[in-house]
């Protein structure tokens, strides 16, 4: 069966995400779509505005035919790991084309691009310019321009572009046999404030928010998607922000030890020590990325080993494949997908929560984490009458 892969987050689904999975469901209109989407919490190093149920059936009502959990190892991970975690699911569920976004629209030169990164050549040269103590961003692109030329690295430019790198290095790495297609982005770019064309970013919807300019926002959201944001919204799950819990993550932070900071996943060349000695001086999770994001350390990377941190993870709870496929939502046409895919996964698949008590100690042992990272996000709703724990382990798929 032909099938279509997104790997998303969908935080909050606005127009931009409804065109793409317009675009993916022309490529081959008969087949079904299938997202991978981020649980409980965010690559940018944050909860989710809203709960995955919710974002996935938003999805679902927009398009998608199936909706599966990205593990949360992988969905805090950097792009490399998103990616890598992104494609296991959708190549695990059968996926044999992967749509994304992307600036450029370019495949050939975003393999490209991946490929040299993959090379021992393009390795060397970036190791020489991470020595210099630049950024790695910048290094990276000063190594692939020197193998490729300016052109051939301005692909690392974008942000979905370069996201479309990592999927295209994760679909080698895994040895999927599976087509790119890139869509070209419409409206604003991902951190804009502004709306552009009709169109709002995730970004500025989680402002509005958090803001509660709830009617402002729902005005952004594809008119399918509207009732979902309404309910959540008006039964009090959402907006969750770390602004909500910021004492909590600051004590985590606070009684940690540069040992423990060290056991972070991508906390290396001293980071650590850093990071302990910013968490001693701190008044604010804002100032704690402040003070210790460097030029060489991206905020964006500051954020994740917070949110590593507060949820009590480290690199070693990452495991070295995909443990299980969780569904999240899914329609008729997801049920034959599901179908299909239970005759070759090569992994579990759980459509509900209580069939993880069937899982080997190394799988129970994430889908227990995942239960404690969705109870940490009851903390970061705005009010505390919905924090009570418990509900990954009752909560099952959206039905349409």
């Amino acid at each position: 069966m032909a099938c279509i892969g997104i790997v998303a987050e969908f935080d909050p689904f606005h127009r931009g995400h409804a065109h793409l999975l317009a675009q993916a469901r022309q490529i081959t209109p008969e087949a079904p779509v299938v997202v991978a989407l981020s649980g409980h919490y965010t690559q940018r190093g944050g909860p989710a505005a809203l709960s995955p149920w919710a974002r996935a059936e938003m999805a679902l009502r927009c398009g998608a035919d199936l909706v599966a959990e990205l593990p949360l190892p992988w969905a805090i991970s950097s792009a490399e790991g998103f990616a890598w975690g992104g494609v296991s699911v959708l190549t695990a569920l059968g996926a044999d084309t992967l749509v994304f976004g992307s600036e450029s629209g370019d495949v050939p030169a975003l393999k490209r691009a991946a490929e040299c990164l993959r090379g021992e050549d393009c390795q060397a040269l970036l190791r020489q310019e991470l020595a210099g103590g630049i950024p790695y961003a910048a290094a990276r692109q000063r190594a692939v321009a020197a193998l490729l030329g300016e052109e051939g690295a301005s692909v690392l430019a974008g942000p979905n572009d370069l996201l479309g790198v990592a999927y295209l290095d994760a679909i080698g790495r895994l040895g999927a046999d599976m087509t790119a297609v890139a869509v070209p982005r419409v409206g604003p770019r991902h951190d804009a404030t502004e709306s552009r064309e009709g169109y709002t970013s995730a970004s500025a919807l989680r402002r509005l928010l958090l803001a509660g300019e709830m009617e402002q926002a729902l005005d952004a959201l594809p008119e399918p998607a509207r009732p979902v944001l309404r309910r959540e919204w008006e039964a009090g799950l959402t907006p969750a922000s770390l602004e909500h819990c910021q004492r909590a993550v600051l004590y985590r932070l606070r009684i940690m030890r540069p040992e423990d900071f060290a056991a972070l996943p991508d906390c290396t060349e001293g980071l650590e020590n850093r990071l302990y000695r910013a968490a001693q001086q701190t008044t604010s999770l804002e100032e704690f990325y402040a003070l210790a994001k460097t030029k060489r350390y991206a905020h964006a990377r500051i954020r994740r080993l917070a949110l590593w941190a507060f949820l009590g993870m480290t690199a070693a709870d990452r495991p070295e494949r995909l443990p299980y496929v969780r569904v999240l939502a899914l329609n008729d046409r997801g049920r034959e997908v599901l179908h299909t895919a239970k005759k070759t996964c090569p992994v579990p698949i759980l459509t509900k929560p209580a069939a993880a008590r069937r899982l080997d100690e190394t799988e129970q042992r994430l889908f227990a984490l995942e239960q404690r990272g969705a109870d940490l996000w009851r903390l970061c709703l705005p009010g505390l009458e919905h924090s009570a724990a418990g509900s990954g382990w009752t909560t099952g798929p959206v039905v349409l």
